[in-house]
């Protein structure tokens, strides 16, 4: 089974391009099958990583960017494949 993780963070007004750099720095324990980062207006970061793996299982995860970057806490998402 496949999972996706989506990991969405909304930056602090002006501080975009620093969110977007500090989530494509941050490295995870295990290498997902795929990792892509996008942005959107508003200064959010997306980074979704797909892993084979069942829905349940315990897998890394990008952590809280500190405050001084994020506008908000992170919001999350989990989801699998369907065929």
């Amino acid at each position: 089974m496949t999972v996706a993780l989506m990991w969405e963070a909304r930056a602090v007004e002006g501080r975009g391009e620093e969110l977007l750099a500090w989530a494509r720095r941050q490295e995870l324990a295990v290498r997902p099958l795929r990792r892509e980062t996008l942005r959107a207006p508003q200064d959010r970061v997306l980074v979704i990583t797909w892993w084979d793996a069942a829905y349940d299982a315990e897998l890394p995860e990008l952590p809280e960017p500190g405050h001084e970057l994020a506008a908000r806490a992170v919001h999350r998402w989990r989801f699998e494949s369907v065929e």
